[in-house]
């Protein structure tokens, strides 16, 4: 069946060939999109939706969520938000938590996250593993996450284990834990900051995920200036994500190459960071994504919507601009091309605002916007 989704006021496509549009409509075909221009000139179709001059634009690209997790992590926000500072150690409760949980248990919890992100736009969607930090509990939150999210992540160099050797941790990373998740993930990914992996260590973990040909992603520069953002550009990964603290030759590298710089404003909130230099990278000429960073101790969220408020309103973009970071940068971050676009052949991907452009979601940010949301062609909301 084919949808002709029409009457919308603001069109929001990422395709250069026609950028913002007024007037506009979508025909979406199966889960693809048919067709997308001016709404004089739009093909007929099976079914026909009406949006009344609502803004129309791509499903949210969350490309950095850690959801395959159990417990709570309320009494360590409590004691941040009365002065205590963020140093990553309470991931070490989730870990005991989610290796207690059953299956089925971690397999609801994730879905419950993931329905809560759809309902408020995001269609696309990346989690990662990294709260077992074992071989059996990496392995099965792999598979519990492969099950749900578009882009699976294994992040077993999160943290060394409490009582663990750090070498011996990463040997084991780097072997029998990345043979054991390999056919569940697409990608790789290591916490290379102060407390958790030094950049020696981050480097073997990247090279040997790289050898078993998955894609390349890191945290880095969150805490502090760190080697970070240099390794993942050496390495050729997709994306180096936090960025919070940057010297100039990390800013040059990121605008020089095609690592995305993505950038979690939730979470810097959450842990009382300064918030990364969003205008300074895109001033470069870097390339930026926003995700939610959504997990139990650092930012509880999936609200993209929030994280584009906050670039729009806190970190200097512009409304245009943190609307592509939270679409097409995340979509670039994932290396794809399919999502964060309203195009012929792009996935059928789109959400509708309540509100006639999307300027509204900073003007008046915290106001739920979501109006309806169509993901694969299949309209979800």
């Amino acid at each position: 069946m084919t949808t002709l989704i029409t009457g919308i006021g603001e069109l929001t496509t990422n395709d250069p060939a026609h950028g913002v549009l007024t007037d506009a409509a979508v025909v979406l075909d199966g889960d693809r999109v048919a067709w997308a221009g001016p709404a004089a000139g739009a093909p007929d179709a099976d079914e026909r939706v009406d949006v009344e001059g609502r803004a129309v634009l791509p499903g949210w690209v969350d490309s950095h969520s850690h959801l395959v997790f159990a417990g709570d992590r309320t009494a360590e926000f409590e004691a941040r938000m009365a002065g205590q500072p963020y140093t990553a150690g309470g991931i070490a409760v989730t870990v005991n938590a989610t290796r207690d949980a059953t299956d089925a248990e971690l397999a609801a919890n994730l879905a419950r996250h993931v329905s809560e992100a759809l309902r408020q736009g995001t269609t696309c969607l990346e989690t990662k593993t990294g709260y077992g930090l074992n071989v059996a509990d990496e392995a099965r939150s792999a598979t519990i996450a492969a099950e749900v999210a578009d882009e699976v992540t294994f992040l077993g160099a999160h943290l060394v284990p409490p009582g663990a050797d750090a070498e011996s941790y990463v040997d084991l990373v780097c072997g029998p834990m990345l043979d054991a998740v390999a056919g569940s993930v697409r990608w790789a990914d290591v916490f290379c900051e102060t407390g958790a992996f030094d950049e020696e260590q981050s480097g073997r973990v990247l090279a040997a995920a790289a050898q078993r040909g998955l894609g390349l992603r890191v945290h880095g520069n969150q805490l502090g200036e760190g080697p970070g953002v240099q390794l993942a550009v050496r390495h050729g990964a997709a994306s180096v994500d936090h960025c919070t603290y940057l010297s100039d030759d990390d800013v040059a590298a990121l605008a020089g190459s095609d690592t995305v710089a993505t950038l979690l404003p939730a979470c810097d909130l959450s842990t009382r960071q300064p918030l990364a230099p969003g205008r300074r990278l895109l001033d470069a000429g870097a390339t930026v994504a926003l995700a939610s960073n959504a997990n139990p101790g650092s930012s509880y969220t999936t609200s993209m919507a929030f994280c584009v408020a906050t670039a729009v309103l806190q970190m200097g973009l512009s409304v245009a601009e943190a609307v592509w970071a939270a679409t097409a940068g995340g979509a670039a971050a994932l290396r794809r091309d399919d999502v964060g676009v309203l195009r012929a052949g792009a996935r059928a991907d789109l959400q509708v605002l309540d509100a006639p452009s999307v300027t509204h979601l900073a003007y008046r940010p915290g106001v739920p916007l979501t109006h309806a949301v169509w993901r694969k062609g299949i309209r979800v909301v």
